[in-house]
């Protein structure tokens, strides 16, 4: 087998806020520790991204050893407890799924209100409230926090590579907001993984990307082109979905850091059959 390399990890503590570049980071039950442990959600209790309010993306995060600290232009930096208080429990949509959160804070509320111009509320996942991952790809017991629906994705560098090519453009890999980055294979080689290990750490890929319009929003200005969905439309379209990147699952908890080696363990047909 050949080993490849693990050369980026992000999370997105926020979910679709801008996201932390780590150079190593612990893997917990649900995922990369603290990713996607929040969420916005409106006054439907639906959950807010990017495909709604574009402004999200200027939103950055970052990590304390006590703190998440919200930054945004023209606003004030807000501090929020990494473990915060008990609050009040609120039944959430993510897509399909009905999960339980805690408010925040009245405070974060306020803050995000404001520079999105749109009423919301900042909710979190406690370690103790479960979402299980689709059964339909999943195995008892895998859980996930405020991902769409599976706890990584991956993306190998080459695959980026190739679509820039493509587009004759130069798109960041922040566009896609993977998880973890894979340098050394070839393009779209994660197409056909089926089981990997990444240190000692081993992940299922069931279920290729989908995606949507996130990807055309430029994460630096929130403005919204048409590239890189064009081109995805015209190479990497199955069933009237367009596809980049994979959907993983993880069998232990552990660490990542970046230089681990990956090991291909079993592969099969490309999904998406392109």
């Amino acid at each position: 087998m050949t080993d490849f390399i693990l050369s980026q990890i992000n999370i997105y503590p926020v979910k679709s806020l801008a996201g932390i570049n780590l150079n190593s980071w612990p893997v917990t039950e649900k995922g990369l520790k603290y990713d996607r442990k929040w969420m916005l959600i409106d006054h439907n209790r639906q959950f807010l991204s990017q495909r709604v309010l574009a402004d999200m993306a200027l939103i950055n995060t970052a990590l304390t050893d006590k703190y998440l600290i919200l930054s945004a232009p023209e606003m004030e930096n807000l501090y929020l407890d990494l473990d915060p208080f008990e609050g009040e429990v609120i039944s959430s949509t993510i897509w399909h799924d009905q999960c339980n959160a805690l408010g925040v804070s009245k405070e974060a509320d306020q803050w995000l209100s404001q520079f999105l111009k749109q009423d919301c509320r900042l909710v979190y996942q406690p370690d103790d409230l479960v979402r299980p991952v689709d059964p339909d790809y999943a195995k008892p017991g895998d859980k996930v926090a405020f991902s769409d629906g599976f706890p990584f994705l991956i993306v190998s560098e080459n695959s980026l590579s190739t679509l820039n090519n493509q587009m004759q453009l130069n798109l960041p890999m922040t566009r896609f907001r993977p998880n973890l980055v894979i340098s050394g294979c070839p393009e779209y080689a994660e197409d056909s993984w089926r089981i990997i290990s990444i240190g000692t750490i081993d992940f299922r890929l069931p279920k290729p990307c989908s995606r949507c319009s996130v990807p055309t929003i430029d994460p630096e200005t929130a403005r919204t082109g048409k590239e890189p969905l064009t081109t995805l439309n015209r190479t990497r379209k199955w069933q009237n979905k367009v596809y980049f990147g994979q959907n993983a699952l993880h069998d232990q908890t552990g660490h990542l850091t970046v230089g681990d080696r990956i090991t291909v363990k079993l592969t099969g047909p490309n999904q998406p059959p392109l």
